[in-house]
C-alpha cells in the first residue's frame, strides 16, 4: 500500500517537497491532496502536480479520510495552529523545520502528538541524507576516536526576501538557517545536552537576527561552534574533528552530497527532479519523505534519527540564543 501524502500549503517548499515524492516509487509514496488558504493556489498546484484531490482551506484536508500523513510546509508561525489542527484529527504529521516559534509551542505540538496518538516528525530533512546516515555510523563505530569539536556555517544573502526580515512571519537567521548548524551539532553529540551556550549577535532594524555566532561547551571538554547569516555569503562547509580523525562536508552542509572522511572524497548522486526546483538539491526531501513511511509502517510515533527530544532540545536552545542575541517574537510573550 502507498503512503498517501495531503499536503498543506502550495508555496515554494511544498512544490519542491511534492517533486521529490515523484522520485520515489508510485507504489510507496502518492500524493493524493493539496490545500491552500486560496482554492486557486491549491488548483494550480494540483494542476502543476496532478494531485487528484484540491481543498481552498486547511479543516477540509484534516477531514479527508483517504490521508496518512499530511506534509506542513507553511511559514513556521502557523505551524503550531496547523499541527494541532491534523493531529487532533488523527492526522499524521510530517512538519517543516522549525517546528514552532520557541519551547512552548513544540511542547504543545509534543503533546498533542502523544494525546492523539499519531506520529509527528520536525522535518530536518539533512538528517535523512546518505552523508548524515554514514556520518553516523563512522561515530558509532569509533571512527574518528573521541569527538572534540564541531564546526558549522550557513550564511546566504536573503535580507532582500521580505519574510527573512520580518518578524511576525518568524524571519531570522537562527531559525531560518542557524537550525541545520544547531542540529548537526546535537547529531554528532548524539542528542546530548550542552552544558552552556554562548551566541552573540547583530539583529536587523526589524528586530529579528541577520548574523549569529554561537560557542557550545559539552561534557568532558568537547566544544562546537557555528555561524549563521542572512546577509553573508559563507562558506557553508562543516566538520567534525575527533582525536583519530575528521570529516568534513566541503559545501551545502544542509544538503550535503559530497563529504571527505580523513581526506579521502565520498560523493552521492541525487536524482535529477522532473520539474524545476526552488531550492538546491531538494529533491534529497525524498529522504525525509520515506523515514516518515518506514516509521509509520513499523507503527512508530515518532523516529529514532529525529525523535520527539531531538526536537525539543533544538528549540530549548534556540530559544536560549535568541535570549542572549536579544530577539523576542510575539510567541515568546504570549
Amino acid at each position: 500500500m502507498a503512503t498517501r501524502w495531503g499536503i498543506c500549503s502550495a508555496g515554494k517548499i511544498c512544490h519542491d517537497f511534492t517533486v521529490a515524492l515523484k522520485t520515489l516509487p508510485t507504489e510507496d509514496h502518492q500524493v493524493v491532496a493539496v490545500a491552500a488558504r486560496k482554492l486557486e493556489d491549491a488548483q494550480q498546484f494540483a494542476k502543476k502536480h496532478s494531485i487528484p484531490q484540491v481543498y481552498g482551506n486547511y479543516e477540509e484536508l484534516a477531514r479527508d479520510p483517504n490521508i496518512d500523513v499530511v506534509y506542513v510546509g507553511t511559514i513556521h508561525p502557523c505551524h503550531l495552529k496547523a499541527c494541532l489542527l491534523f493531529m487532533d484529527a488523527k492526522k499524521n504529521v510530517l512538519c517543516e523545520k522549525p517546528l514552532a516559534m520557541n519551547t512552548k509551542e513544540v511542547k504543545d505540538i509534543l503533546a498533542c502528538a502523544k494525546r492523539n496518538n499519531v506520529f509527528l516528525m520536525e522535518a530536518v530533512w539533512t538528517r535523512f541524507f546518505p552523508a548524515s546516515a554514514e556520518i553516523r555510523r563512522l561515530l558509532a563505530e569509533g571512527e574518528l576516536g573521541e569527538v572534540k569539536m564541531v564546526r558549522s556555517e550557513f550564511g546566504a544573502p536573503v535580507i532582500h526576501i521580505p519574510r527573512s526580515m520580518n518578524k511576525e512571519l518568524g524571519g531570522g537567521a537562527m531559525l531560518d538557517l542557524g537550525i541545520y548548524c544547531l542540529q548537526f551539532t546535537l547529531m554528532v553529540y548524539g542528542g546530548e545536552r550542552p552544558q552552556s551556550v554562548q551566541a552573540m549577535g547583530v539583529c536587523a532594524e526589524t528586530g529579528v537576527d541577520e548574523t549569529v555566532a554561537v560557542t557550545l561547551k559539552f561534557s568532558n571538554g568537547r566544544l562546537a561552534v557555528f555561524t549563521c547569516s542572512s546577509g553573508l555569503q559563507l562558506h557553508n562547509d562543516a566538520s567534525i574533528v575527533g582525536t583519530k580523525g575528521n570529516i568534513r562536508i566541503p559545501v551545502h552542509m544542509w544538503c550535503p552530497t559530497t563529504m571527505e572522511v580523513n581526506g579521502k572524497e565520498i560523493l552521492y548522486t541525487l536524482p535529477e527532479p522532473c520539474m524545476p526546483l526552488n531550492f538546491i538539491n531538494s529533491t534529497g526531501m525524498r529522504y525525509e519523505a520515506e523515514e516518515a513511511r518506514q516509521c509509520l509502517l513499523k507503527g512508530l510515533k515518532e523516529s529514532p534519527v529525529m525523535s520527539h527530544a531531538d526536537s525539543l532540545l533544538l528549540a530549548e536552545v534556540e530559544d536560549e540564543v535568541r535570549r542572549q542575541v536579544g530577539v523576542v517574537y510575539n510567541q515568546d510573550r504570549s
